[in-house]
C-alpha cells in the first residue's frame, strides 16, 4: 500500500473520530482531505455521503442510548430537507462552481469547529414553519455540496436554543445520517464511480466513528482536536478557492 493511501485512511479515521464525537458524520472533513489530495470532484461527492451515512449512524445510536434525542425537533427539519437533500444531489454544476461553493462551505466549517457554542439552560420550542424553511435550505445547499448539514444544523439549534449540545448532536447524527441518504439517492448516477479505495476507508471511519461517538456521548471535550481539523479545513478551502 502507497504511503498517499495510507495517509488517507488515517486521515479519515482522525475525521470520523473528531465528527462523530459532536454527532456529525464527518462530510465536509472527508470532502476536504479528498481535496487536499487532489481527488476528482467527480468522486469527492458520493464518497463523502456514503462515509457520512455510515458514521452518523453510528453516532447517533451512541447519542440516542445516551437520552440525548428529541424527536418533536428533529421531525419538521427532516420532512423539509431530505427530498431537498434529493434535489441538490441531482443538481450537477461546473466544477469550478462545485469548488467555490465547497471552498466556502469549508471554511465556514472550520469557523464551526474553532468556535465552542453554548448556551443557557432555557429552551425555547421549535417554530414549525421555521423549521421547515430552515430543513429545506439545509437540504439543498447539503445536497449539492455533498454534506449531510449537520454542521448547519447544530450552530442553529444551539444558538436558538431549541436544544442543547448533546441533544443537539444526537438531532444532527439522524438528520445528517436522512440527509446522506437522500443525497445519495439523487446522485445515484455516479455510484459507480466510488474508487476501489472506498472500503478502506470505510472501515477506518467506522473504527473512528465508534471511538468518538463513544466519548462524545459521555463527558469527552474534543476542543483542541477541533481546532486542529479547523485548520485543516481552512487550508482545504483557500486551495479550492484559489487553485
Amino acid at each position: 500500500m502507497e504511503l498517499t493511501s495510507i495517509a488517507i485512511i488515517g486521515a479519515v479515521m482522525f475525521v470520523a473520530m473528531l465528527y462523530s464525537s459532536v454527532g456529525h458524520g464527518g462530510a465536509s472533513g472527508y470532502l476536504a482531505v479528498m481535496a487536499l489530495f487532489s481527488i476528482s470532484p467527480a468522486v469527492t461527492r458520493p464518497t463523502a455521503l456514503v462515509l457520512n451515512l455510515v458514521v452518523a449512524g453510528i453516532a447517533f445510536v451512541h447519542f440516542a442510548k445516551n437520552g440525548h434525542f428529541v424527536w418533536r425537533t428533529f421531525w419538521p427539519f427532516a420532512a423539509a430537507s431530505i427530498p431537498f437533500a434529493y434535489l441538490g444531489g441531482k443538481i450537477d454544476l461546473a466544477t469550478n462552481i462545485h469548488k467555490t461553493i465547497l471552498g466556502v462551505v469549508l471554511l465556514l466549517t472550520a469557523f464551526r469547529m474553532a468556535v465552542e457554542l453554548k448556551n443557557d439552560l432555557r429552551r425555547s420550542d421549535v417554530p414549525l414553519m421555521a423549521a421547515l424553511a430552515v430543513g429545506a435550505v439545509i437540504g439543498l445547499v447539503s445536497g449539492v455540496v455533498g454534506v449531510g448539514g449537520g454542521i448547519f444544523l447544530t450552530p442553529i439549534l444551539i444558538l436558538m436554543r431549541w436544544a442543547e449540545s448533546r441533544d443537539a448532536a444526537g438531532i444532527s447524527a439522524l438528520f445528517i445520517l436522512v440527509n446522506s441518504a437522500a443525497g445519495l439517492a439523487g446522485l445515484s448516477y455516479s455510484i459507480a464511480e466510488l474508487p476501489t479505495e472506498v472500503y478502506w476507508w470505510l472501515a477506518a471511519a467506522i473504527a473512528g466513528g465508534f471511538a468518538g461517538s463513544m466519548l462524545g456521548s459521555g463527558r469527552f471535550d474534543a476542543v483542541t482536536l477541533r481546532r486542529v481539523l479547523a485548520v485543516v479545513l481552512v487550508i482545504a478551502g483557500t486551495k479550492l478557492l484559489l487553485v
